[in-house]
């Protein structure tokens, strides 16, 4: 009986482990051009998403019409609105049990998009919320599909204050 009960003692925590469900392996965040923005402008922000090694996500447009996309969707909100969602393009990627290659994220990725700011904002700090949804993958098998949160402070500032990047990468980029 004791050898019984210390055995199910030590499945305990590995079954408490995969009642929490499968791994994390995307984090992103969100980033913008400028440490703050005006009211009544578009400004450039990024999604930055980092895939841990020895997994890929889909492309946004998949190669395979079964193949979940990696997408992201903003709260929706009449102060800040994110438009024009751009999604780089994934590296073609050959896989044991695929017979061609298909298109995938790997390592880092950045999206980007155009933030339009309400021009009735006042002057303070405002939340942008949305999700990346993907589905991970390993050479040997696909956890299920999943999302990350994204969230982030948009400062407002009056419109005679001068802005300073925040992100070199998001406010040089053309693409947005």
């Amino acid at each position: 009986m004791r050898l019984l009960t210390v055995s199910l003692l030590l499945l305990l925590p590995a079954g408490a482990a995969c009642a929490e469900g499968p791994p994390s392996v995307v984090s992103a965040r969100i980033l913008l051009a400028t440490h703050a923005v005006h009211p009544g402008t578009t400004v450039r922000i990024a999604v930055v998403a980092h895939i841990d090694s020895g997994y890929h996500i889909n492309d946004h447009k998949p190669s395979l019409d079964y193949l979940i996309p990696t997408n992201v969707v903003f709260e929706d909100s009449s102060s800040l609105k994110v438009e024009k969602v751009s999604y780089p393009r994934g590296k073609l990627t050959k896989f044991v049990f695929l017979d061609s290659p298909i298109s995938v994220y790997e390592g880092e990725i950045r999206l980007g998009a155009a933030l339009k700011v309400s021009p009735s904002l006042k002057t303070g700090a405002y939340p942008l919320r949305g999700k990346l949804t993907y589905q991970a993958c390993n050479d040997h098998a696909c956890l299920p599909p999943t999302s990350v949160p994204l969230e982030g402070l948009v400062h407002v500032a009056t419109s005679p204050a001068l802005l300073h990047p925040a992100d070199s990468a998001v406010s040089k980029e053309k693409q947005f």
